[in-house]
């Protein structure tokens, strides 16, 4: 039994798209399991995948903000305690920074990760014993996937691409809605979730987009599923559900977990998503999913697996990779957006809808 440590603390997005690579392991060596360190608010992640033996948390996000209190309560300590306390095999850093890079060092085992030319933080590979060369010109997942191949001495070949999480996803998930005047509408077989929140504030794609898009979508029979994740984000959901003429074809979800999100998601037809990390968890799932793409780019990070489909702005600065913008175009901004219309939205999820029929 061949024991793999994965360090990959966050975020969202790069925790799940590690996930095939430790199916590729499974497939191609049969006898591996692993443990995985990983940011305590991402750690239901790790444990849906059926060869993830424990689950090790860490808070660097939260410790860093609180140095003194984290060494002094103990924290830190007992974090060490848990992450030396097993002999590996395989120390594997799929993160490439420096901050997992010191983490892996702390670990026992064989330490692997990216060279320094395949790093995102050059720095981190002189802290493993065995760099391994990755191209970056390939989407994330597939850069992990290589990593493992590379660290563990089996070939990709024809391996096929599986996240492998359906089977360990929780069963029984409450789909519990936050106004319990609105059920689902019984005339209607269709469900589809808008993913509206992301962090950057270039990322987000105009409200008045998604008012549209609410009204044609619910106009031909969906049920919109509108998730949220903070304060800001549930205001925006509930004008969502305002703006639109039949408000009881819109749900607004209670704040959840993402384990309740998850059968969220599983249940609905389709996703219309934002850049953001659940928009790789629907993907993950392999949920029809159209993701909109302004000043970023779906090239090496976006969405991957079946069927997905990309809408990147048409417009001569995209992507700029910026966080601000001051551009516009009338009232859409950033002013890319207005090359990515409800219109086209819409009819990009008839279309992969219509691609899944028999």
């Amino acid at each position: 039994m061949k024991k793999v440590l994965i360090i990959k603390t966050s975020s969202l997005g790069d925790v799940i798209h590690t996930l095939p690579a430790l199916t590729d392991a499974k497939t191609a060596l049969g006898d591996v399991q692993f443990d995985w360190v990983v940011e305590e608010s991402f750690s239901e992640i790790p444990a849906w995948h059926p060869d993830v033996r424990n689950v090790i948390p860490v808070a660097i996000r939260r410790w860093r903000k609180q140095i003194l209190k984290t060494i002094l309560s103990g924290e830190w300590k007992r974090f060490r305690q848990l992450l030396q306390q097993e002999q590996y095999d395989y120390v594997i850093d799929a993160q490439g920074l420096l901050k997992s890079a010191l983490i892996t060092r702390m670990a026992r085992g064989q330490r692997y990760g990216l060279d320094k030319h395949s790093a995102r933080e050059p720095i981190a590979s002189y802290f493993y014993q065995y760099p391994q060369a990755v191209t970056k010109q390939q989407h994330a997942v597939e850069r992990v996937r290589n990593l493992f191949a590379r660290s563990l001495g089996y070939q990709l070949n024809d391996l096929p691409l599986s996240y492998g999480i359906k089977e360990g996803i929780s069963e029984g998930i409450s789909e519990s809605v936050a106004d319990s005047d609105s059920k689902v509408n019984e005339d209607s077989s269709r469900r589809i979730m808008f993913l509206h929140g992301t962090t950057w504030e270039t990322k987000h794609w105009p409200e008045q987009y998604w008012f549209e898009l609410a009204e044609r979508m619910t106009g031909q029979d969906y049920t919109i599923v509108l998730p949220w994740g903070n304060e800001a984000e549930h205001q925006r959901a509930l004008r969502i559900k305002q703006s639109c003429a039949r408000q009881k074809q819109v749900l607004v979800l209670d704040k959840m977990n993402l384990n309740e999100l998850v059968r969220q998601i599983i249940d609905v037809d389709a996703v219309v998503a934002v850049d953001t990390g659940l928009a790789h968890l629907s993907a993950a799932l392999d949920k029809p999913t159209v993701a909109i793409y302004g000043p970023t780019s779906p090239g090496l990070t976006g969405t991957y697996g079946r069927n997905q489909m990309h809408l990147q702005a048409d417009i001569a600065c995209s992507p700029c990779f910026k966080k601000k913008c001051d551009k516009k175009k009338g009232d859409i901004a950033p002013e890319c957006y207005s090359t990515i219309t409800p219109q086209q939205v819409a009819d990009s999820v008839h279309e992969l809808l219509l691609q899944l029929l028999p």
